[in-house]
């Protein structure tokens, strides 16, 4: 039962590393700025976004995924119809509570690998403008 723990718990702060990175690497873009990290819809909160961000004036959701060097699935591939899914409700909920709607937004994932030993350099790979979002999302 400990070892499951310690797996979760080790898997949670890998996602939290990566989410880091993955916003570090977005900020330091010209005309890039975050606008959330983590936002979880009120009425259900198992249904979260980890990055809202803006490229100048586009709303960006992005979807970080942090992995070892030795992941047999890509990140990119992690995101796949299920989840799919779950993040287009949460973007949609996301975008009912905004005030102003955004005239344009996309949809992209960050897949950030993450170095094995310490003093390693982790390697971010931004995969933009996925096709999760069709027309007529919203409506």
């Amino acid at each position: 039962m400990f070892e499951r723990i310690r797996t979760i718990v080790s898997a949670l702060s890998r996602g939290d590393e990566g989410e880091r990175m993955a916003r570090r690497f977005l900020c330091a873009k010209p005309g890039w700025c975050l606008v959330a990290r983590n936002w979880r819809n009120p009425r259900d909160l198992r249904e979260e976004l980890d990055l809202v961000m803006r490229d100048r004036e586009v709303l960006v959701f992005v979807e970080v995924k942090a992995r070892s060097p030795h992941a047999r699935v890509p990140g990119y591939y992690a995101v796949n119809r299920r989840k799919q899914a779950a993040l287009r409700r949460a973007i949609k909920a996301y975008v009912a509570v905004l005030r102003e709607k955004p005239r344009t937004v996309r949809f992209d994932v960050v897949e950030v690998t993450l170095p094995l030993a310490r003093g390693g350099k982790p390697v971010v790979l931004h995969f933009e403008n996925i096709p999760l979002l069709g027309p007529g999302w919203w409506a």
